[in-house]
């Protein structure tokens, strides 16, 4: 009798789950999903490396590529935090399931090398000739006028 008071009772209810693939859930609001990144605004300088906790990020800045390891991530959104140009972004729809493991990598274009200053020769050092040589600092002797 009891169990017939169930089933009836089941039968006549609201379902209590979705059927998934066609009723699908909303997504939370504060959900960190993929991580993306505009590599076009990218400068390579390695901060998002060198502040992810779990190193799933590797930056070649010669090379200006960009990869991520996404089953090591574990999203939480440090490197989005530091990155000075804002190119990095977690956005809310989950990566989708891979079959295999595989690291993402993006190629974009390296920052120009910083000009060096013009430096002079290790060898072309000259010496100051004695009627450009400028004062030292030292005290000199002045002579005696009159004498």
């Amino acid at each position: 009798m009891y169990m017939t008071k169930n089933v009836l009772r089941n039968l006549f209810t609201r379902s209590a789950t979705r059927l998934y693939p066609f009723v699908k859930r909303d997504i939370f609001e504060n959900v960190r999903g993929a991580l993306d990144i505009e590599i076009d605004k990218c400068i390579f300088c390695k901060a998002c490396q060198l502040r992810c906790p779990a190193r799933c990020i590797s930056v070649d800045s010669k090379a200006g590529i960009w990869s991520f390891d996404p089953m090591v991530c574990v999203a939480c959104g440090v490197c989005v935090a530091v990155c000075p140009k804002k190119c990095l972004h977690i956005g809310k729809q989950y990566r989708a399931p891979l079959l295999s493991r595989g690291i993402i990598s993006h190629q974009g274009t390296p920052r120009a090398p910083k000009p060096k200053p013009d430096a002079p020769a290790a060898g072309s050092l000259q010496t100051p000739s004695a009627d450009t040589a400028q004062p030292t600092g030292s005290i000199q002797e002045a002579e005696p006028a009159g004498n």
